[in-house]
């Protein structure tokens, strides 16, 4: 009966670590511990703000202004080139975020956008701070239809690869590739081949209503697979 008793708790205790590693890619590693921010930091100089409503809690990261308005970017301490990343979002509805791609510390990057509101894209490529995109590539950076793959009420997985000097990247909602796009040449900030990956909630105010007071973007499963 003991022994029972302790092969049962023994299966109870690694469930959340079991858990947490179904959610990650085969051949990827975790770009974050599930328990703290070790590996990352609130950006102070990105013009969203610096708030400090990133919490962790039960295996979830999650975002929120810490006061109306303030939004802000945490970014890996580590920097990256050529890679992919793939985490699980739950967003709460009104609340504008996004993934960026060889960021800068002040959120200079190529954005997956998580706009989950009225009008907004998710997985859409945007030059966050970026000068020159195309705006006739608009249609190539967007897929407009992707609602049809979106899990309400539920997790759902995010994953975009971006490679070489001129940046190619896709990017992939639930397995469902909504993107393909190779940039006219290389926009990053300084032309940077390289930079941080980092996760946004956007300011908000009168003017740019882009987040709901009280919400949050939550995030779980954030994965890197560099490539060679």
């Amino acid at each position: 009966m003991r022994r029972s008793r302790w092969i049962a708790l023994a299966v109870v205790c690694s469930l959340p670590v079991a858990l947490g590693l179904a959610g990650i890619p085969e051949g990827f590693t975790p770009l974050w511990n599930g328990k703290d921010l070790t590996g990352w930091h609130i950006s102070q100089s990105n013009h969203h703000g610096d708030s400090q409503g990133w919490v962790v809690e039960d295996g979830i990261l999650t975002a929120t202004q810490d006061r109306p308005g303030n939004g802000g970017i945490l970014l890996t301490d580590e920097t990256y080139g050529d890679f992919e990343v793939s985490l699980e979002i739950k967003p709460t509805w009104g609340c504008d975020g996004g993934l960026f791609l060889r960021s800068n510390e002040d959120g200079d990057a190529y954005q997956v956008m998580i706009d989950f509101l009225e009008g907004g894209s998710v997985g859409g490529i945007y030059g966050e701070g970026l000068k020159g995109l195309d705006p006739a590539t608009n249609d190539q950076r967007v897929d407009r239809e992707w609602r049809k793959y979106w899990r309400e009420d539920e997790w759902n997985t995010l994953r975009a690869r971006i490679e070489g000097e001129v940046p190619h990247i896709q990017v992939w909602l639930n397995d469902h590739q909504l993107v393909d796009w190779t940039d006219s040449a290389n926009h990053a900030a300084g032309g940077a081949t390289e930079g941080m990956i980092a996760l946004q909630m956007h300011f908000s105010n009168e003017q740019t209503p882009r987040w709901k007071e009280g919400g949050y973007h939550r995030y779980r499963n954030i994965a890197i697979r560099e490539l060679d």
